[in-house]
């Protein structure tokens, strides 16, 4: 793929151990495609580990805070490794693709870790687990015309499938003559596909799909864009809102931790202790949690750019730091993702930003900052 990002004057840059494409030219612009008609993104750098067996599915509960072993074949769905103490690990996307086989997609620089984690957690259920990163890339279409632009290249009963296929759910289909798994799963914010393919069918694909949206407004786009596009969309990045520090209620993630799953799972009893600290009943998912600060999203009023380590203020008084942020196409105005402490959180008032010694007035809102129209 490597020639086909140079030959589109794609500008590469390393990111976890892979050379990938940062821009093809105007990131605004790439920003702008995704969320008007469809951009196109070389995500091969993810990684994927597969976990099967008989007890895959009692394997995953243990090692992750979701409850996989009730999910049905052909469904996905997100959810976290932590440690022992609930700091998170990585976040991922379960994928059950039949039965006793289950894809956990992982974030690049953490897929080594997590499929060393999963050997180890897996052994007690007999489940078998495998890192088959190197078998596969992975090429996402992803915008309002995705749909479109797919259906006219897949082949078969996918085809038919394709329109009615549900939002985090995956099927096997032909694309462009290639193999594939078809997931409606993405990390924009908009309807799009990830498709899963051969390393060596990626760069055919990727220019099957780029001749098929031509005329629709398809257009290469980077990790720049991706990182503007799901910021918009409140997501979380592993790094910066998701840490080792941070555990799935700081980040108002408490909803993927199942605690009504059966038996035990790693981290279990230090997160049950962050969600009775205030309820006094044990074990409960509510966003009611122990946690000291709540991750917010931050609309500024001014036009300067609240950036990754900015301190948040007070009266003077540091109270937050910033953990993302950029000038929001959709908005028009600087947004960003912060922690705060509880007490600035649900006061909401007096909140800055420290940008260079200036206090720039921000404004807490409800997350996501963009929704897409159905």
């Amino acid at each position: 793929m490597r020639e086909v990002h140079e030959s589109l004057g794609a500008t590469l840059t390393d990111f976890a151990g892979w050379l990938m494409p940062l821009r093809y030219g105007s990131e605004s612009a790439e920003h702008d495609a995704v969320r008007t008609a469809a951009g196109l993104f070389d995500l091969s750098h993810m990684g994927e580990i597969f976990v099967t067996g008989p007890r895959a599915g009692e394997a995953l509960d243990y090692a992750l805070v979701g409850r996989l072993s009730t999910l049905g074949p052909g469904r996905a769905r997100y959810t976290m490794m932590v440690n022992e103490v609930g700091g998170i690990l990585d976040d991922l996307i379960v994928y059950r693709l039949g039965d006793e086989e289950f894809m956990v997609v992982a974030n690049a620089a953490n897929a080594p870790m997590v499929a060393r984690e999963l050997t180890e957690r897996a052994q007690p259920s007999g489940a078998v687990v495998e890192d088959r990163s190197d078998d596969y890339a992975l090429i996402a279409v992803q915008g309002p015309r995705s749909v479109e632009i797919l259906r006219g290249l897949t082949e078969g009963g996918a085809a038919a499938e394709l329109d009615g296929l549900k939002y985090y759910a995956i099927i096997p289909g032909t694309v462009a003559g290639v193999s594939a798994l078809i997931a409606r799963t993405g990390y924009t914010g908009e309807d799009g596909f990830e498709l899963f393919v051969r390393p060596q069918d990626a760069a055919p694909l990727w220019q099957a799909l780029s001749e098929a949206g031509k005329e629709t407004g398809l257009t290469p786009a980077g990790l720049s864009s991706r990182d503007t596009l799901r910021l918009e969309a409140g997501m979380p990045l592993y790094g910066n809102e998701l840490t080792t520090e941070t555990t799935p209620f700081d980040a108002g993630l408490g909803r993927v931790v199942r605690f009504d799953k059966p038996g035990d799972f790693v981290g279990r009893a230090a997160l049950a202790k962050i969600a009775q600290h205030e309820t006094g009943t044990e074990e409960t998912g509510a966003e009611e949690t122990g946690a000291s600060r709540r991750l917010v999203g931050l609309v500024a009023r001014g036009r300067r750019v609240p950036r990754h380590g900015y301190p948040v203020t007070r009266g003077g008084e540091v109270v937050g730091e910033v953990t993302s942020g950029a000038p929001s196409r959709s908005l028009g105005r600087p947004i960003a993702l912060a922690y705060i402490s509880r007490t600035a959180a649900e006061s909401g008032d007096g909140l800055a930003v420290d940008i260079r010694g200036a206090q720039e007035p921000v404004d807490i809102v409800d997350l996501p900052f963009y929704r897409r129209s159905k």
